[in-house]
């Protein structure tokens, strides 16, 4: 009979962990409940003090749902993380500010429950696809969303937006095509000082305690590509660590939906930067 070594031991027992985590469907973030924010958690069977992540889904900030995670949930449960994906009130039942103070309120949530479900209180970080990605950006650089939940920049540990081109609204409403821009401005309004207000480049500024960003985008894709470099080079020249990936191949749902597949190389470049924040972990 073959002996398994301890090596092989340990990648069944990962495997087998991996197959069956503890989900926990439509929890509650706000007080009173309201059914458009709530959030699903999916977590190790077992252990911890893991690193959290949290997950803004896409959807032009008019639709989407806190479900279409895809392979995401299983890959960072695989990797050790409790995934959160988180759903939020919609334009036009909202503005895209009580959008973002929604996301604040979970994130706050998180901290506050991350023990209960193996979580580290200290570990928060945020990602998001396209609106997601824009709104990941915007609550890890406008700090006034999470002080006003009582939580600061600096307790998020990094912030991964995958492909979105408006980290600056009002450079994009002007240099768009009509149409695209009416699609910005139904969600934004027609205000200038509203798009800057609403623009996460607006709000990077040295010691401010935003965040490492990893920023995904599609790799040929005009807007996207332009709107990534500028809002990197803003962030570096504020002293804050950040890297551009362009996603060779993709298009924009596909960068998401191949997120945590094997051999995928903005999969590849999210772990990397995650371990090189955790290194204790």
């Amino acid at each position: 009979m073959r002996t398994l070594t301890t090596a092989a031991m340990f990648l069944i027992a990962t495997s087998a962990i991996a197959a069956e985590p503890k989900i926990y469907r439509d929890v509650a973030y706000s007080e009173p409940e309201d059914a458009s924010r709530r959030l699903d958690v999916y977590a190790p069977a077992d252990g911890e003090n893991r690193p959290v992540m949290v997950w803004l889904h896409g959807g032009g900030w008019r639709q989407g749902d806190k479900s279409a995670v895809q392979h995401k949930s299983q890959a960072f449960v695989d990797k050790g993380f409790v995934f959160v994906s988180v759903n939020y009130r919609l334009v036009p039942q909202v503005t895209v500010k009580e959008m973002t103070g929604d996301i604040a309120k979970a994130i706050t949530w998180v901290r506050d429950h991350a023990k209960q479900y193996g979580g580290a209180p200290d570990a928060i970080f945020v990602a998001g696809h396209s609106a997601g990605a824009h709104l990941a950006a915007l609550v890890c650089t406008d700090e006034r969303y999470l002080r006003a939940e009582g939580m600061s920049l600096s307790a998020i540990k990094g912030c991964i937006p995958v492909d979105t081109a408006v980290y600056d609204i009002a450079s994009q409403v002007k240099n768009v095509w009509p149409l695209r821009a009416v699609t910005y401005t139904s969600a934004f309004g027609s205000s200038e000082a509203d798009h800057q207000q609403l623009s996460p480049i607006t709000h990077v500024a040295k010691d401010k305690g935003i965040p490492p960003f990893l920023i995904l985008h599609v790799a040929d894709r005009p807007d996207s590509t332009a709107q990534s470099q500028a809002f990197s080079k803003a962030l570096a020249n504020a002293g804050v660590p950040a890297k551009v990936v362009p996603g060779e191949g993709k298009n924009h749902g596909t960068i998401n939906r191949d997120l945590g597949l094997p051999g995928d190389k903005p999969t590849k470049a999210v772990f990397e930067f995650l371990d090189g924040l955790l290194p204790d972990r």
